[in-house]
């Protein structure tokens, strides 16, 4: 693979809500920017996309779906966005994205619908695209509520964050080996960074060995 033909890396940041996730990817964004790389940053959910609105609605608090359908508008709202994905990435763009499949399907499972398993969350994520590094920012549920602005939207309570942690750990292990990074988000602003950085630049350096972009496949719970 010549250099003009270097695909760019898809970068997932996972983690609790309040972990610094989004400061962190504006972070990186910057840091690879500034190194000369070709960079995109994207937020799931995609808010202001046709689905994105219903999902904004709903998430804070104006309107009401059932389990099931919210779910599945979660995922649309991925594979909306999708087919970009893979062209960037293809044009030698690394794309950082702040939520993805890992959390859409953990999220939904950890609501207690018995017929919302982990597993039939994750079906409709199956052929999204793979990340190439997906980083676990780890930080307690209790460390979470102390930061700002903690409760404002609604899956941010204890006991609901108790068992997202939970089902994130399920979901991990169930994923191809060396797939998943877990950074130890209690630390430093800086430290979390300086870890960050380490770890992407290893990846971005190993994606000809990685060859073309992957796709999800599926799990048994």
């Amino acid at each position: 693979m010549s250099e003009l033909k270097r695909r760019g890396a898809l970068i997932v940041v996972e983690g609790l809500d309040r972990a610094g996730k989004s400061s962190q990817c504006e972070h990186l964004r910057d840091f690879l920017q500034e190194s000369g790389h070709s960079v995109k940053y994207i937020r799931f959910p995609d808010r202001t996309t046709s689905i994105g609105k219903l999902i904004d609605s709903y998430l804070r608090g104006q309107s009401q779906l059932g389990d099931h359908s919210i779910h599945l508008l979660f995922s649309s709202n991925r594979w909306e966005i999708a087919r970009s994905i893979k062209d960037d990435i293809a044009n030698g763009i690394t794309v950082i994205v702040d939520r993805y499949s890992y959390s859409g399907a953990v999220y939904s499972a950890a609501k207690g619908n018995q017929s919302l398993s982990l597993e039939w969350a994750w079906q409709p994520e199956i052929g999204l695209p793979r990340p190439d590094m997906c980083l676990f920012l780890r930080i307690s549920p209790e460390e979470a509520a102390k930061r700002g602005d903690f409760g404002a939207e609604r899956y941010e309570n204890g006991p609901m964050q108790k068992r997202v942690r939970e089902l994130f750990q399920t979901l991990f292990d169930l994923q191809p080996s060396g797939d998943i990074h877990q950074v130890d988000a209690g630390r430093s602003f800086q430290e979390v960074s300086k870890k960050i950085h380490d770890k992407v630049a290893d990846c971005m350096a190993r994606v000809e060995a990685i060859g073309p972009l992957r796709e999800f496949g599926p799990i048994t719970v």
